[in-house]
């Protein structure tokens, strides 16, 4: 089969197309013909091995040497034991930490599955996994009403966010830069910022910041939120996660704000809801551009560039 794999943590370039055997399913797994496979924070953290958390699965080589984390596809064979699947389901998913989607064939395990809704092409369903997931659990601590701000909120998992939380009446700041501003308009928020020319933690003051790129300060996140007010990070690099576990809790006890990490469950039960969502017709999946399986670098350079309005898809097969 063909697959884009890479044996040294570094740029796109490291990126090869080859053909290597197709995987067997093990027990209880599930191979997945793949036809598409969306781009995500954690591929481009994967190829370059940073943060250092990147590199868990390999210190100096990657132990999972194909990349991409969420799939859309069919059912080719079943390992023993599956039974929530048979031969030809469409299915999807995120199939973190083990990765491999960039390939034309994956065996994963059946946890990670979940039917594919019929509306949903396999481009639309390969790009919501974890986007929705990480907006699902950010929106749940915003009340309707509420006084909100997404940092990053152009990409695949502010995108939804920002319809999931309009659409429970939050009031919706979005940040990104300034050429994703009238697409975070058309997705319904409330205000835009491009964080290029002005500062969103000297606005506000907000009920609740969520941070999907975190660099900035402990104290310049607490002074962006109202009294009472939460802040969680999502993404970033990793002195802003210990920043954020150590200063971040001493600076809520003094502020009586709450400064923390959003810790997102994984698996169906985190996305399957908006996918169906998605499927009614309620909430869009916004799709920037779908490269086909030999351009997996300018995917991935395009996506970790930051140029993405919404989500960037692999085409690995036509659907």
């Amino acid at each position: 089969m063909r697959a884009v794999v890479y044996e040294r943590y570094g740029s796109p370039e490291r990126l090869e197309l080859r053909d290597i055997p197709r995987p067997v399913p093990g027990a209880g797994e599930v191979l997945v013909e793949v036809v598409a496979a969306s781009v995500n924070l954690s591929d481009w953290e994967g190829l370059h091995g940073s943060p250092a958390y990147a590199r868990l699965g390999g210190l100096f080589r990657p132990r999972w040497q194909i990349l991409g984390t969420d799939i859309a596809g069919r059912v080719a064979a079943l390992g023993d034991g599956v039974t929530g699947f048979g031969i030809g389901d469409e299915v999807f998913g995120d199939i973190m930490p083990r990765s491999g989607g960039f390939a034309e064939f994956v065996a994963v395990p059946e946890s990670t599955l979940a039917h594919k809704p019929a509306q949903l092409s396999f481009a639309e369903a390969s790009a919501l996994p974890q986007a929705a997931a990480i907006a699902t659990h950010a929106v749940a601590l915003a009340a309707p009403g509420a006084r909100m701000l997404l940092n990053g909120a152009g990409g695949g998992s502010g995108s939804l966010a920002v319809q999931l939380a309009v659409a429970k009446g939050v009031q919706v700041t979005a940040v990104d830069n300034a050429g994703k501003l009238d697409f975070l308009r058309a997705l319904g928020a409330d205000e835009v910022i491009d964080y290029r020319r002005d500062d969103f933690t000297r606005r506000g003051p907000y009920d609740l910041v969520v941070d999907l790129v975190a660099r900035r300060s402990v104290f310049a996140y607490a002074r962006s939120l109202a009294k009472g007010g939460r802040f969680v990070m999502v993404g970033g690099t990793g002195r802003a996660l210990i920043r954020m576990l150590t200063a971040g809790a001493v600076v809520g006890a003094l502020t009586g704000k709450r400064l923390g990490v959003l810790f997102v469950r994984q698996g169906p039960s985190a996305f399957v809801p908006v996918a169906h969502r998605c499927a009614a017709g309620e909430v869009r999946v916004p799709i920037d551009r779908v490269f086909p399986l030999e351009e997996v670098p300018e995917a991935l350079a395009w996506h970790g560039e930051g140029r993405a309005l919404g989500k960037v898809v692999v085409a690995v097969r036509d659907e």
